[in-house]
């Protein structure tokens, strides 16, 4: 019995020290300028390019539920069996791992060696989402790369567009997150897009007696038809998540999804049902609601799975072990 209550409070000591080891002032001494760093690099490429934005807030979700936060997803293998080259990351945008390296190399230049690549990621994710529009907020750090990256371990992690509001609970609940945080980091499909084999099946498939979804308004999807013809569809063609304000940061989302304008299955359902409506409800009337319970949400996400201390390593190259 006392081996056992000793084993509780190990276990409950590590996890404390290793919470108390993510701190906003994690590199105050050893690399002060980091975050302006850091931003200014996200800035330039995002002056580049806006697609910067939510490559890099996707790359974030996608690292983190994959193993926890640690810079995985930006592992590349030449024989393409990394993390990112799963199936549900292959659509990862180029230009977010370019963000990442391009700040990466910014910090390295004046601090080589000391602050890891899944630091750079969390940073850059909250720059993006600023400079997008939305709300700032600070960013705990201290995070280590991982040293695995395998393509093996992204299935049955990530949410895919057809999952209902269950599903969407149960696998942000087994990464600590609450149905307010599920629905509220949802609220990053404000900006951002998505090729039409995603959510054709609402547009042709839905059902044997009706081929369109009828939670869908029919004139949305008449306009996703125009987009994603059945017949002879550009295999490149895409639609943008938010149809009103795309490249905003906003929480004009969920406003969408009270007018049956959500583009996913996956979106739709938290207007659909009724445990979740309310709260998108209140999102879509109150933009200082969804800023405070998304940036909420970014910092417990940014703390899944995460290795600190002596676990991992700081690679040099983002894209490569050490």
């Amino acid at each position: 019995m006392m081996m056992w209550f000793l084993s509780v409070m190990l276990f409950f000591c590590m996890v404390t020290e290793s919470n108390a080891q993510l701190t906003e002032n994690f590199y105050a001494s050893k690399c002060p300028n980091v975050e302006l760093i850091v931003r200014q690099a996200v800035t330039t490429k995002y002056q580049q390019t806006q697609i910067t934005a939510p490559a890099t807030l996707r790359m974030f979700f996608h690292d983190c539920f994959v193993g926890g936060c640690d810079a995985s997803v930006l592992i590349a293998s030449a024989n393409g069996d990394a993390e990112k080259d799963a199936h549900d990351n292959i659509s990862l945008a180029g230009d977010g791992f370019d963000t990442v390296s391009k700040a990466k190399l910014a910090v390295e230049a004046q601090c080589p060696g000391l602050v890891s690549c899944a630091d750079v990621l969390a940073l850059a994710a909250r720059d993006v989402v600023v400079l997008a529009g939305g709300q700032g907020f600070k960013v705990e750090l201290g995070r280590r790369d991982g040293l695995v990256s395998q393509a093996s371990r992204v299935e049955g992690k990530l949410p895919g567009p057809e999952l209902d509001v269950t599903g969407l609970v149960d696998l942000f609940a087994s990464n600590g997150l609450s149905m307010t945080d599920m629905i509220a980091l949802s609220g990053a499909h404000t900006i951002g897009f998505s090729h039409c084999d995603r959510f054709a099946n609402r547009l042709y498939n839905f059902s044997t007696l009706m081929p369109v979804d009828p939670t869908l308004d029919p004139a949305y999807a008449q306009l996703l038809m125009d987009t994603c013809p059945r017949v002879g569809s550009d295999p490149n063609a895409v639609s943008n998540l938010d149809v009103n304000t795309p490249e905003v940061f906003d929480n004009v989302y969920f406003q969408n999804l009270v007018a049956r304008k959500g583009l996913f299955t996956s979106d739709q359902v938290l207007f659909n049902d009724f445990r979740s409506q309310a709260t998108v409800v209140r999102f879509a009337n109150n933009a200082e609601d969804f800023n405070n319970a998304f940036t909420s949400a970014m910092r417990k996400l940014g703390r899944v799975g995460v290795k600190v201390g002596n676990q991992g390593e700081i690679r040099r190259d983002c894209s490569a072990f050490n």
